[in-house]
C-alpha cells in the first residue's frame, strides 16, 4: 500500500510526523510513503527508513514570487512531480488550507483532520475521510492518532520511537568534529530561535558556558545565519573550551547533536531533533508552551516560564510588570525577556546533568527507559 504524506513545514511539525511513520509501519508492513516537504527540510524524511520518495515543494519562497514560479514552469513541474504515481491514500497532516491543496493535487482519496481538530476547519472539506483528534494533545500525539484512524490500526500508546537513521560520516569527519581531545565530553548550546523573544538573554549563555567548561565539558556552538553567528562568537568570546561552528547542513547537524552528550536549547526546530535522536536536551520556553508542541521523548526536560503571562504566544514582549531581576554571583541582571529568570544557568546545568547521568546509567546497565 503506497501512502502519500503531506506535512511540509515546519521542521519541528516534520520531526513530530516521525513516530507516526515508525508505528504505522510496524503494524502494516507492506506500507510505503511518499513525503511532500519544504525544499529546505528535504533531509529529514529521507532519514526515516519507511519513506521511499521525498518531493519538495517550495511554498515558502514561491509567495515571495509566486509570478515568476508560474511562468518559469517550476510550479507545473511540481505538479506534475505529485501526480505521477496514484497514491492508495494521502494523509494531510498539516491540517491547514495550503496543505489541503497540495494534498487534492495529488492522486488519492486523502485523509485528515476534521473541522473541530485544525486551526483551519475549512482544510477538512478536502478529505474524503475525516477524524476526530483532540487539539488538547501534544502534536506528536495527534499525529499518531491519526495516522492509526487513517490506516486502520490500533493505536497504542508509550514512548515515540522517530526510526531515524542517521546519514554516515567518515572517520575524518567524526575526527574533525570531535577535536583532538575526544576523551572530554561535549554539550552543544543551540542558542537560535526563529523569535527574538523566545531567546535566552546573552549573559546567561555566556554564565552556563563557564559553568559547563569548570565541570569538565567543551562546548559547541552552531549557526543558521549571520546574526546568529555574531550571537554565538559574543556567547565564545574569551572562553577557555567554548567554540563556534563552521556553517552545518541539516545533516551535519544531526551528527553534531548525536555526537554531544547533551543539549541546552531553546524553542526550535533542533531542540526536537535532539528528542529524536534521544539525546539529553534541556529546552528552555518562555513566550512559549512546551505542553503541545514541546519537545517528546526520552532523556527530554522542558522548562516553562512561570511568570503569570506566560505562554503569551506573542513574537514580542508585552510585559508591564516591575523587573525581574538575577542576583546570583553578586551582581544584578535584568532579565530580558523577563520569562526567562525562572530558569538561571546554575539549575539548567543542574537539570542537564541529571538526564546525562541517568542516560550513562541506563546504558551501563543495558536497559532503556
Amino acid at each position: 500500500m503506497r501512502v502519500l504524506i503531506v506535512k511540509m513545514s515546519s521542521m519541528g511539525d516534520i520531526i513530530h510526523t516521525l513516530p507516526a511513520v515508525t508505528e504505522a509501519r510496524r503494524a502494516r508492513p507492506e506500507l510505503r510513503f511518499d513525503w511532500v516537504v519544504e525544499e529546505g527540510f528535504g533531509e529529514i524524511p529521507a532519514w526515516h527508513p519507511a519513506v521511499d520518495a521525498v518531493i519538495p515543494v517550495a511554498l515558502r519562497r514561491w509567495r515571495r514570487q509566486w509570478g515568476r514560479a508560474v511562468r518559469g514552469g517550476e510550479f507545473a513541474r511540481f505538479r506534475q512531480h505529485l501526480r505521477q504515481r496514484h497514491y492508495d491514500l494521502i494523509i494531510d497532516a498539516q491540517g491547514l488550507l495550503k496543505s489541503a491543496l497540495v494534498a487534492r493535487m495529488a492522486r488519492g482519496p486523502v485523509a485528515g483532520y476534521d473541522r473541530h481538530s485544525i486551526r483551519e476547519p475549512l482544510a477538512s472539506r478536502f478529505c474524503a475521510r475525516s477524524f476526530a483528534v483532540s487539539r488538547e494533545l501534544h502534536a506528536v500525539e495527534r499525529i499518531r492518532r491519526l495516522f492509526a484512524l487513517s490506516l486502520g490500526y490500533r493505536y497504542r500508546p508509550g514512548a515515540p520511537d522517530y526510526g531515524l537513521l542517521l546519514p554516515t560520516e567518515s572517520p575524518a569527519e567524526r575526527s574533525r568534529r570531535q577535536g583532538p581531545r575526544a576523551d572530554q565530553p561535549v554539550l552543544l548550546f543551540l542558542h537560535g530561535s526563529s523569535w527574538a523573544n523566545k531567546r535566552w538573554p546573552l549573559p546567561y549563555w555566556r554564565e552556563l558556558a563557564q559553568r559547563a567548561g569548570q565541570a569538565g565539558y567543551r562546548v559547541r556552538l552552531p549557526w543558521g545565519n549571520e546574526d546568529e553567528k555574531k550571537r554565538a562568537q559574543q556567547i565564545a568570546e574569551g572562553l577557555s573550551g567554548v567554540a563556534v561552528l563552521e556553517r552545518e547542513t541539516l545533516s551535519g547537524m544531526a551528527l553534531q547533536i548525536n555526537n554531544s552528550v547533551g543539549v541546552v536549547a531553546m524553542d526550535s526546530g533542533l531542540a526536537h531533533m535532539a528528542a529524536a535522536m534521544e539525546v539529553p536536551c534541556v529546552t528552555i520556553y518562555g513566550p512559549t508552551d512546551p505542553a503541545l508542541s514541546g519537545t517528546f521523548g526520552r532523556n527530554q526536560a522542558s522548562l516553562a516560564s512561570k511568570l503569570h503571562c506566560a505562554p503569551c504566544l506573542r513574537r514580542r514582549c508585552h510585559y508591564r510588570g516591575p523587573e525581574r531581576l538575577d542576583r546570583a554571583g553578586g551582581s544584578e541582571l535584568s532579565v530580558q525577556p523577563p520569562c526567562f529568570a525562572d530558569h538561571p544557568p546554575a539549575s539548567v546545568l543542574t537539570q542537564l546533568e541529571l538526564l546525562i547521568n541517568r542516560r550513562r546509567a541506563t546504558i551501563a546497565h543495558g536497559i532503556s527507559i
